[in-house]
């Protein structure tokens, strides 16, 4: 007999008769042998009809309140999906996320989870019963017992931190879609179902705007690996596996605010190849990385920064038993490159040998916006130079001089309170096994990007810049610091572009600016018409074409990139907003990952 925590979202709840059919599913699998535990979301829009009502009676309600309001959303669920089990027979008690026993940060509309008290749930399954519980909602830790709710996506990962708590033998997640598909159907009608996916691939899609699973659920999921699989309330079909590597042990007391950090490496193995000047318009990088993945070489990280007039600058890593072919390519494209009318120079290509790439690493990052300006500030205070950014979910990688790499690492693991067993020295790279370059392409179309002129090159500018973005709770995603140095008033800079989610963009510019007013920048400027396009899979390592065939299914639909970021299983492209979907439909067409059946979603 399986113990099994069921989730069921709003869509799949959203009436009477959706309802009663939800019952039938769960008493099917409790006839089968099966200990529930169902953990459900408000009916339908009923969340937005509350939001709605709220901003009738107040413009600016109170947080305490609004979750005071929003958490009876569930309560309703959880009373009428009990009454419908009771009704076919099936014994079944309803609690709310207080009397089950998730305890949370006194933190109103975005609590994390600090424990479940999973006592009272067991006495309920051991008595027989279906114990249906309202996600999204907990109670405080503090004194007055006050009802909190975990923010979008709550009722995800109210289920696995109820699953990992109860040590069950498997989370399911039921949805409107038959699973997590290659890329959104809305938008890809070919979109494919995936039959299996690993929970750090999950965390990027996630993150990148694929609503099937919150990124906070499958963090949950990826430190105490518990199996999830996604699957429709419509069909029985088998749905999607997400996987997890075996965890290391972890207390259960301070699930969500636990270490975020688990880990610092370091790659000596590096050497930067840098294009400056190249033209700034559609299939430069197509042509360059092109040209390398038909020498069969393996490039790491990838950047490109924000435009300077008609020009940019590409830079990529790649390992130095490669660094001669890789630049003898760069050196042959250079010339080729000068296909604007105004160029008046070839690109200028530069190599550097000396430098090696230090991460940190740890799901616990996700929506932690202080954990890469520590890192940076660690650095600083070191005075180490950060010469490349790259950022995932999961990792926060810097290239910096070789010769900085003990220091470095020994520095960061003390500010991370990283022990030596989680200490990591990159000595070879070992090609996943069994996993597709790409497994999915996402359109990210809710980001905006902020743009910083000539920044002092020195260390600590990042720390500072990202430390302040951070105090005000503001998430930022790729971090990319230009390759082409400036003189300005005898002092060396460099641009720094990032991104943020469009809501925060206007006080990340009013941040940053009264930053400028104290470290003399140049000019500081936002842009919302931007999306991110980007491709995802584990098995990107040992398949070198993955970027040019990226890049080259923009360039054949005219694309212009405005910046390029990597971490090892993703590779992601700012581009105009205009061009998104029809980019994101060239991209999956590309890789394959379209077929002939259409998914259909419900209403």
């Amino acid at each position: 007999m399986a113990l099994v925590v069921q989730k069921y979202g709003g869509t799949s709840v959203g009436s009477v008769e959706r309802i009663q059919a939800v019952a039938k599913r769960i008493s099917r699998a409790v006839q089968q042998g099966d200990s529930l535990v169902v953990v459900v979301s408000a009916m339908g829009k009923t969340t937005d009809s509350l939001v709605k009502l709220a901003n009738e009676i107040s413009n600016n309600p109170s947080s305490r309140e609004m979750d005071m309001l929003l958490s009876t959303g569930e309560q309703v669920t959880i009373a009428l999906l009990s009454m419908a089990l009771q009704a076919i027979g099936r014994p079944a008690i309803s609690l709310t996320g207080a009397q089950v026993g998730i305890v949370t940060e006194a933190e109103h509309s975005r609590a994390r989870i600090l424990q479940v008290c999973t006592d009272r749930i067991e006495r309920h399954l051991n008595k027989g019963e279906v114990v249906v519980v309202a996600g999204f909602q907990g109670v405080s830790d503090s004194e007055d017992l006050e009802i909190t709710t975990l923010g979008r996506g709550g009722s995800d990962t109210s289920a696995v931190a109820l699953a990992a708590s109860l040590k069950a033998d498997r989370c399911e997640i039921y949805t409107d879609v038959p699973g997590i598909l290659t890329t959104d159907p809305r938008l890809v009608p070919t979109a494919q179902l995936m039959s299996e996916i690993t929970a750090d691939e999950m965390l990027e899609l996630a993150s990148l705007g694929a609503k099937v699973l919150h990124p906070r659920a499958v963090e949950i999921a990826r430190n105490y690996g518990m199996p999830l699989v996604v699957l429709s309330s419509w069909s029985d079909r088998p749905g999607t596996r997400v996987v997890s590597r075996l965890p290391q042990p972890r207390s259960l007391q301070g699930m969500e605010i636990a270490k975020a950090v688990d880990g610092v490496e370091v790659d000596r193995d590096q050497a930067k190849i840098a294009l400056l000047r190249v033209p700034d318009c559609p299939g430069v990088a197509a042509s360059l990385f092109g040209e390398i993945s038909t020498q069969n070489i393996d490039v790491d990280l990838i950047i490109q920064s924000i435009h300077e007039g008609n020009t940019n600058d590409i830079a990529f890593t790649v390992v130095n038993r490669v660094l001669k072919a890789a630049s003898a390519v760069a050196e042959a494209i250079a010339p080729s490159l000068r296909t604007h009318p105004s160029l008046t120079s070839e690109a200028e290509v530069i190599i550097d040998r000396q430098i090696a790439k230090v991460a940190i690493s740890g799901a616990g990052m996700i929506g932690r916006p202080g954990i890469a300006a520590k890192m940076f500030k660690t650095l600083a205070d070191a005075r180490i130079n950060i010469q490349m950014i790259s950022t995932s979910e999961v990792k926060v990688s810097c290239v910096i001089d070789e010769s900085e790499c003990d220091r470095a690492l020994h520095l960061l693991s003390l500010a991370f309170d990283v022990d030596l067993d989680s200490q990591k020295e990159i000595t070879s790279r070992q090609e996943p096994k069994n996993h597709p370059p790409v497994r999915g392409v996402a359109l990210d179309t809710n980001q905006a990007r902020i743009a910083i002129r000539h920044v002092p090159d020195t260390p600590g500018m990042a720390a500072q810049i990202f430390t302040l973005l951070a105090q005000r709770n503001i998430s930022v995603d790729a971090i990319i610091q230009s390759q082409r140095c400036h003189i300005i008033n005898d002092q060396p800079t460099r641009d720094i572009a990032f991104t943020v989610a469009q809501a925060d963009a206007e006080l990340a510019c009013a941040v940053i600016t009264e930053l400028d007013r104290q470290i003399n920048c140049g000019q500081v400027s936002g842009d919302k018409a931007i999306a991110k396009l980007s491709v995802v899979g584990a098995g990107m390592i040992g398949h070198p074409g993955v970027a040019a065939k990226f890049f080259a299914s923009l360039a054949k639909e005219n694309i212009n990139i405005q910046m390029i970021t990597t971490s090892e299983i993703k590779i992601s492209c700012v581009i105009d907003e205009t061009d998104g979907i029809k980019a994101l439909q060239a991209v999956h067409e590309a890789f394959g990952l379209g077929g002939s059946e259409q998914i259909i979603i419900p209403a």
